[in-house]
């Protein structure tokens, strides 16, 4: 709930109780007194309206979950406001006479003050309710937050170790291309090493023929 609703609500309960003192001793007063009285309460009325007023403005600039909710208070409150009205109206009139004074001052005002004391009591366990709710959104926003949080730390290590396998995998390839040409190379030694054996044999069968050559020359001669 926000704040600021609810330092206006306090205020708003406050001056209620207040009207309806003023509303109770003026019915019991004359002349200077209750015109004086008349013209705390018509004062009293515009102020509640006033806070009623920068209640709506702040209402409407609440995110829907929350707004509709305080709408439902609103509303009582306004109604609340039009009966205090009514009640400075019939006052002002001056319609009244002594027994309607007396039968308003023993059930009219008592009924109000009653259903209003009411109406308080059922607004205060509205917003304790809403404060509750309020503080379990907050808990479970907290909740989403570090659940997000942890699912960026998972994140970031499994690029991590994305990164360590492509590295490995670069490694492996290089290591690859190394067996690649040394295996070239073993088998470019490995020819080497045959021609070079026929070459040695030939020169050995040459180097043979040529001494039986000459041992048989020299037993002809």
């Amino acid at each position: 709930m926000s704040r600021v609703f609810e330092g206006y609500e306090r205020q708003y309960c406050d001056l209620s109780a207040n009207l309806s003192k003023k509303c109770t001793s003026a019915i019991a007063l004359d002349g200077e007194q209750k015109k004086q009285k008349l013209s705390d309460l018509k004062s009293g009325v515009e102020d509640a309206e006033t806070l009623l007023k920068k209640m709506d403005l702040e209402v409407r600039s609440l995110p829907p979950n929350v707004k509709s909710s305080l709408l439902v208070k609103l509303r009582e409150y306004k109604s609340d406001l039009n009966n205090f009205k009514s009640e400075v109206k019939r006052i002002t009139s001056g319609s009244l006479n002594a027994s309607a004074r007396d039968e308003l001052l023993e059930a009219g005002m008592a009924d109000t003050i009653t259903a209003s004391a009411d109406q308080r009591s059922r607004l205060m366990m509205s917003t304790d309710r809403l404060s509750r709710t309020t503080d379990r959104i907050k808990d479970s926003r907290k909740t989403m937050l570090e659940t997000e949080e942890l699912g960026v730390s998972i994140l970031q290590d499994l690029h991590g170790q994305r990164q360590s396998l492509l590295r490995a995998h670069e490694t492996l390839h290089g290591v690859d291309d190394n067996v690649g040409k040394s295996k070239k190379i073993l088998t470019a030694m490995t020819r080497r090493m045959n021609r070079n054996k026929w070459t040695i044999g030939a020169i050995i069968t040459v180097l043979v023929l040529a001494i039986v050559f000459i041992l048989y020359f020299k037993l002809t001669r």
